[in-house]
């Protein structure tokens, strides 16, 4: 079977169905392909879609039961050792104001939903019948024509398009074969994120962490979290479960021959974190790759002669210590590379030349901005420094500062020159530090 679309649209994630609702308010007609059962069902990330892109596609988004799970109104950041926590916490009702600028997922869930919003566009548009989502089909080539991309190929039947929007996620193997990226990409530049929902009373969790109505909590972690591997620790909470894991260095886990369920039943088992999750039951496990957010791991490029590449298989992604953000990338990109579609179908023109609009878009965009701006800050980050000696340094502080017993109080400078001689030294302390207020 042959079928001639606008555009193609390779995996039914944040970024593929971001492009897909573009295209179907561009009227445009278009397949998305998606290799789950449904879209969400081979996805095992989530946790929180930041920015107010998701407003942008579905308007008034908060006024519906389903799709998300809360809005974040409560950000905290935890340094730890092995028996002791030291938190950053703000809260404010600024966070509650709509949209909302950040949002706990679960991505099986909210993929669905999120499908179903295109597909409620699609059937608004000029073409509801020529545009479809496709799932349970696995795209296993993608058809090119003297170097050019005309289509893809899954199983028996080859479908032809103007262009093909690759959004397969981070295990890119279309990507390579377009030429767009390298046999294999650096161990250096992903990372293992691995992750459990545990179920938890609605009641008690919004008792535990003072929450009311759809009010979230996100909680980083850093430090004794990760058992001295490379990485960090997230908490976030869903209606009804927690979503708990971490980031580790493949690179670190294979050096320090740890594995990641390992690591993060240690995690679960601090003082702190046991205190969070009691009472909860583990209904989902999960771990999958993910980019580090280094920019030298993008692809050499992500457009070419009828294709571009969006989301995560352009390893777009980026943890500079204030959020991991990933999903708003993939949105962004999406909808990028969705609008570059639309201008090449009205100039008839979908050479590489044409298509390196969304390169610039993406350019122009917060994404690549930050993404630049912030790489001092990713790398800072990967420093065993940040997640062995200052998360130490600092619990060690504050079990002096917060300590009261019948003997004379040291001052709190006294305090933290006594951790520093400890833990670090002054010298070392002020290369850190001016490391980071350059990389911030």
């Amino acid at each position: 079977m042959e079928d001639k679309f606008d555009c193609i649209i390779v995996g039914g994630g944040i970024a593929g169905l971001s492009a897909a609702m573009t295209l179907a308010r561009g009227n445009a007609r278009f397949l998305l392909i998606e290799r789950g059962e449904f879209c969400g069902a081979k996805n095992v990330s989530g946790g929180v879609l930041w920015g107010s892109d998701l407003a942008r596609l579905v308007p008034e988004y908060w006024k519906e039961d389903a799709g998300f799970e809360r809005f974040v109104s409560h950000r905290r950041l935890t340094f730890m050792d092995e028996q002791s926590a030291f938190s950053v916490d703000f809260k404010s009702n600024h966070f509650a104001e709509t949209p909302y600028t950040g949002v706990t997922v679960l991505r099986a869930v909210f993929d669905a939903w999120f499908a179903g919003k295109v597909q409620e566009a699609i059937d608004q548009s000029e073409h509801p019948d020529e545009s479809f989502i496709a799932t349970d089909i696995l795209v296993e080539e993608v058809v090119m024509e003297d170097g050019r991309v005309v289509g893809i190929r899954a199983g028996e039947e080859t479908f032809l398009a103007d262009c093909v929007i690759i959004a397969e996620g981070v295990n890119n193997l279309l990507t390579r074969q377009v030429g767009l990226e390298k046999p294999y990409v650096a161990s250096d530049h992903v990372a293992v994120g691995v992750k459990e929902v545990l179920k938890l009373d609605q009641n008690v969790l919004e008792d535990r962490f003072q929450l009311s109505g759809r009010s979230g909590l996100t909680n980083e972690f850093v430090g004794a979290c990760s058992e001295g591997v490379e990485g960090g620790g997230f908490l976030y909470t869903n209606q009804d479960s927690i979503s708990l894991g971490l980031v580790l260095g493949m690179n670190d886990l294979r050096d320090k021959q740890k594995t990641p369920y390992d690591v993060l039943n240690t995690f679960k088992e601090h003082p702190v974190v046991a205190d969070m999750i009691r009472g909860s039951e583990t209904v989902e496990y999960s771990a999958h790759v993910v980019s580090t957010g280094d920019i030298k791991g993008m692809p050499a490029e992500i457009f070419g002669d009828g294709v571009m590449i969006a989301g995560e298989a352009a390893h777009l992604l980026l943890n500079a210590g204030k959020a991991i953000q990933g999903m708003d990338y993939a949105m962004r990109s999406g909808i990028l590379a969705a609008e570059t579609a639309l201008e090449a179908s009205k100039a008839d023109d979908h050479s590489s030349s044409m298509l390196s609009n969304y390169r610039k878009a993406l350019e122009s965009s917060y994404v690549l901005q930050d993404m630049r701006s912030f790489q001092d800050a990713v790398h800072l980050l990967h420093r065993e420094e940040m997640f062995s000696t200052i998360p130490n340094l600092v619990c060690d502080f504050g079990r002096q500062f917060f300590t009261i017993d019948s003997e004379p109080t040291m001052k709190a400078s006294a305090m933290m020159r006594a951790s520093i001689k400890r833990h670090a030294s002054y010298w070392d302390l002020v290369k850190l530090g001016l490391k980071g207020a350059k990389a911030l």
